[in-house]
């Protein structure tokens, strides 16, 4: 871990749907914000754009919590139901630092910090590899779900089978040519497209 930022701690909090894990990083000095991150629908809190993200905003004095589900906690693959992970989310963010809060995430980690936006009082959404659809299926769009009335950032690549989110008002789409939906193809360009917007919010 690079010698400007801690691992504050690791802890476990009890939800409605079992325990979540919180892994909360913070700078060097005083956070100016705080940025909590979910993981993907298979994944976890170790997906490379995850990290290159929390290496980014430690360095720009940016506090990071990765929040990992209860079903991946209790060593479940499958993800709960969208309400379920819906409520579990919202029960953790309660015990993160009280500083002005960004929500994001990756795939699946990113459509719940879109739906709970509003509930949790965020400045904003931080969405990364948004699906926009299942694979194949275009017409079954999740677009409704990135309409949550606070300023959203969604980076994806353009080759991203899940689809690629337009812009419009209150959301800003960042496209890594050449990414899938991992976003591994230029790691770089997430983690600094992720800090400046959060500066540009302030």
């Amino acid at each position: 871990m690079p010698s400007s930022t801690k691992r504050e701690n690791t802890s476990l909090v009890a939800t409605p749907r079992g325990e979540a894990q919180i892994d909360l990083y913070q700078p060097t000095g005083k956070a100016r914000a705080l940025i909590a991150l979910g993981h993907g629908a298979g994944g976890g809190v170790d997906a490379p754009d995850l990290i290159a993200v929390k290496q980014a905003a430690l360095a720009e004095k940016i506090a990071i919590a990765l929040i990992t589900q209860p079903y991946r906690v209790a060593g479940r693959r499958s993800p709960a139901p969208a309400p379920q992970l819906d409520e579990a989310w919202l029960a953790v963010l309660p015990h993160l630092p009280k500083l002005p809060l960004f929500v994001g995430g990756r795939s699946s980690g990113a459509r719940v910090a879109c739906r709970t936006a509003a509930a949790a009082k965020a400045r904003g959404v931080i969405a990364l590899a948004f699906p926009l659809h299942p694979p194949g299926k275009p017409t079954v769009t999740r677009a409704d779900e990135l309409l949550s009335g606070v300023p959203t950032l969604v980076v994806n690549g353009d080759r991203d089978p899940f689809g690629l989110p337009t812009p419009s008002q209150g959301i800003e789409v960042v496209v890594i040519p050449g990414a899938r939906h991992d976003l591994r193809k230029d790691l770089d360009t997430v983690a600094t497209a992720v800090v400046n917007w959060v500066r540009s919010i302030g």
